[in-house]
């Protein structure tokens, strides 16, 4: 049997785990990357990105000659059946989503593309894109259709190769149908709808389990002021079939590259469509304020002063905290809209000074890699952090060396790593036995029992 030809356009979080899904379930991938240092990294046999066991699915793609990288959009979609588009979509100022760089791919493969090749949005788009797409590529003999992506980062492998469902939306019933049998190895249910439903779906899916996570972190401050504890209280909530556990964690707030951008970009549909969604501006407000409450906890724990006193007079403009985690999540070296670094920007901005550690930057004990420190700053310096604040902003190459001479020790990533170090040698290093654990990640009672100070998100 032969097998499908398809492009996969975009070589990142999206691009990379459906092009090794597509090659494991038999299908042969050329994979286009524009970004120099990217491409030159895959075409050496590497992987720019942190994504558990990505690295072994594009190595097995590789051996059997299936997977190929190129630099070309056009190169890759001249001989495909299929061209999946999974190029960013980021937030614009307004709260839509920046096209420009599906335009810029549709401009591209257009003149490429085989007759009645189908080109394939798995990129999250607002409804109306796979249309915007048709009229960029201009051919009457060419179809689109939106196939949007449900990756968790850290799980997108995973995810990949055993997904939850296939959505496809399409004007032609049969070409959906078509994309679907792609993925039919997988055995998952198959929904096929028109276009605009399938772009919604993915933006209710991202806003519901937005919703869910700003809730339980509302629930976790209510039982902080009346001393309940959260972990009793999700499981009599999650033993409820029709809740469940799923998305019912308390943390420092969500972040990452699709719920902040996916929510407001839904909330500027609705009111683009002069639709009142206050439920969804709750949503954001409430994680919103999730961010602001951790530094404020930190704050109260270091016995801070009237909001009157100068920013040098409080414990925070006197301070040095020691930072564990800088990603949005463990599993993924993804900086976008991390919750700690929009967390590390208040700190700054308060005055404090910051030693932080993240196990994705360089090898255990080397040095810390020069173009991980680089987006790193670019990141705060987009979250507004003055160059004068960032000058107390550090790197450490260890959890342990983070916390030297530090007055307090922020959990903001949930990594296994920091469940194992050695908790003496921690309580050595700092300077006050203080811990404000964002991610409810250590064992309050061991803690405790170490001589610290613990402070969860809800837990008594």
């Amino acid at each position: 049997m032969t097998a499908t030809q398809v492009s996969v356009i975009g070589a990142g979080h999206i691009g990379l785990p459906t092009a090794a899904a597509l090659v494991s379930f038999g299908h042969e991938v050329v994979c286009a990357e524009s970004d120099p240092r990217r491409l030159r990294i895959l075409q050496d046999g590497g992987v720019p990105i942190y994504e558990r066991n990505l690295d072994e699915a594009l190595a097995r793609g590789r051996e059997g000659g299936r997977l190929t990288f190129v630099a070309s959009a056009a190169v890759a979609a001249r001989t495909a059946e299929y061209v999946f588009l999974c190029v960013p979509t980021p937030e614009l100022p307004d709260g839509s989503a920046d096209l420009s760089y599906l335009r810029q791919a549709a401009q591209e493969i257009g003149p490429s593309l085989l007759p009645q090749a189908v080109v394939v949005n798995k990129s999250t788009v607002p409804v109306g894109a796979t249309h915007l797409v048709e009229q960029t590529i201009g051919r009457d003999d060419i179809m689109v259709v939106s196939n949007p992506e449900f990756l968790r980062e850290g799980t997108a492998v995973e995810d990949s190769l055993h997904p939850d469902r296939i959505v496809v939306g399409a004007d032609d019933q049969q070409v959906a149908a078509r994309v679907g049998a792609l993925f039919a190895t997988t055995g998952a249910p198959l929904l096929v709808t028109d276009a605009a439903t399938a772009e919604t779906i993915k933006y209710a899916s991202n806003a519901f389990l937005a919703t869910k996570l700003s809730f339980i972190n509302a629930i976790a401050g209510l039982c902080d002021e009346v001393g309940a504890d959260v972990r009793d209280v999700i499981l009599g909530l999650g033993y409820d079939h029709r809740i469940g556990f799923d998305f019912l964690r308390p943390g420092p707030g969500w972040g990452g590259s699709c719920f902040p951008k996916d929510t407001r970009a839904l909330l500027h549909i609705a009111e683009s469509a002069n639709y009142d969604f206050p439920l969804l501006r709750a949503v954001i407000q409430t994680n919103e304020t999730q961010l602001r409450r951790i530094v404020d906890r930190l704050e109260t724990a270091l016995g801070c002063g009237a909001p009157s006193v100068s920013e040098a007079q409080t414990p925070l403009g006197t301070s040095t905290i020691a930072v564990w985690g800088l990603t949005f999540k463990a599993e993924t070296d993804d900086l976008r809209m991390s919750p700690a670094i929009r967390i590390i920007s208040d700190l700054l901005t308060r005055g404090a000074r910051v030693q932080a550690y993240d196990p994705t930057l360089g090898k255990a004990g080397g040095p810390v890699l020069p173009e991980r420190a680089d987006q790193i700053r670019q990141e705060f310096r987009a979250d507004g952090v003055s160059d004068a604040k960032l000058d107390g902003f550090s790197l450490r190459t260890s959890s342990v060396l983070a916390c030297e001479g530090a007055s307090a020790l922020l959990v903001l990533t949930e990594w296994q790593e920091f469940r194992d170090v050695d908790i003496a040698r921690v309580r050595k290093a700092l300077e006050r036995p203080l811990i404000v654990d964002a991610r409810n990640l250590l064992d309050p009672a061991a803690i405790r029992q170490a001589g610290f100070q613990y402070i969860g998100v809800g837990r008594h």
